[in-house]
């Protein structure tokens, strides 16, 4: 299990207050009964969900996964109540070290990317888990396929795995703070030797990413932003901006099955999952605005852009709601404080 420092007594108070108005800037999401939708996810397992990926075979569930110092597990989500329907438990792979991504390629078939690498390129290789999507959604185990995977620049950490719908290869995206690199797998994994992934473009910080399901789009999320690319012959093309909702710890994105709307997700016990509408896409909208959070529990916009490509004017834009939130919840904090202060100083 993770530690953390120990902070100082006189910023307990403030760090409380700080976590509680995060708290009131987000609401946990509740499920209206429709798939698809904003809703929580209640399995109290699950307290580090770290990818998204909706189901093929179920619809309005949605496969997640725990971060790392967990286990060889996958869980099954019903969207229409946040509870879990199935633990996929996967045997014949070693211990997961740090799972970060999940997707669902056009054989049906599970990947599960255990590619998280939390000291920035320690690991001279990853692995990526392979198992059939269960037609039935009950607990069981079931035997996955295991690939090593190493990239052809060298080590390094990542957050998203994608498998493109149409052509089944697995793209990965490396999470640097300068910017990372969009990689390509082998046209085809091969277990038993190792899969080297070649850098095919730059992209910026990424926690997590997704395929449209007609393939020709590839969404790319940070912990403040998204961007939709254009996808064509195997390599990213033009961007913009979408309105990610303001979440406590962005971590997760994907399309719902028919590609009307996203889905973000974010780490935490009792974590929100919320719909965004796609621009054009599909006939299941709620008749909200295209392009903006859907449920009572998102955010107000994205912050400002990063990495290569994102205007100055695109981030203003896209940051005023969650940038307003932030100094609402800042100066908010900071009266707290110093009223504490100036009391301890009258004491």
């Amino acid at each position: 299990m993770r530690s953390y420092p120990s902070r100082p007594a006189g910023l307990a108070v403030p760090a409380a207050a700080l976590l509680l108005l995060l708290g009131a800037a987000c609401p946990a999401v509740a499920a209206d009964g429709k798939p698809d939708r904003d809703f929580t996810i209640e399995d109290p397992r699950i307290t580090e969900s770290s990818g998204l990926a909706a189901s093929r075979l179920h619809p309005g569930i949605y496969w997640t996964h725990n971060d790392s110092d967990d286990g060889p597990y996958v869980f099954a989500v019903d969207s229409r109540t946040g509870k879990t329907v199935a633990t996929i438990t996967m045997r014949g792979v070693g211990e997961p070290r740090d799972v970060e991504g999940i997707s669902i390629g056009p054989d049906g078939d599970i990947y599960v990317g255990d590619v998280g690498d939390n000291l920035d390129g320690s690991w001279s290789h990853v692995w990526i888990y392979r198992f059939p999507e269960p037609k039935n959604l009950r607990d069981a185990t079931v035997t996955a396929t295991q690939y090593d995977v190493k990239y052809a620049d060298g080590a390094r950490n990542a957050e998203a795995l994608m498998v493109h719908p149409k052509t089944g290869r697995v793209y990965i995206a490396s999470k640097n703070e300068d910017g990372g690199g969009l990689y390509e797998g082998p046209a085809k994994l091969t277990a038993g030797s190792t899969n080297t992934f070649r850098r095919v473009g730059e992209v910026p910080w990424v926690t997590d990413g997704a395929f449209s399901p007609d393939g020709g789009s590839l969404v790319l999320r940070s912990y403040f932003s998204a961007r939709v690319y254009g996808f064509e012959d195997g390599r990213p093309g033009d961007s913009r901006a979408v309105a990610a909702p303001f979440q406590r710890q962005s971590e997760s994105v994907t399309y719902t099955a028919d590609g009307s709307a996203l889905m973000f997700g974010s780490e935490g016990a009792r974590s929100g999952v919320v719909r965004v509408e796609v621009e054009g896409g599909g006939k299941q909208g709620s008749g909200r605005e295209q392009g903006k959070p859907s449920g009572s529990g998102s955010g107000s916009g994205s912050a400002a852009e990063e990495g290569a490509g994102a205007s100055r004017d695109q981030g203003e834009e896209n940051g005023k709601g969650s940038m307003g939130l932030g100094a609402v919840i800042i100066v908010g904090v900071a009266a707290l404080w110093f009223a504490l202060k100036r009391k301890r100083g009258q004491a």
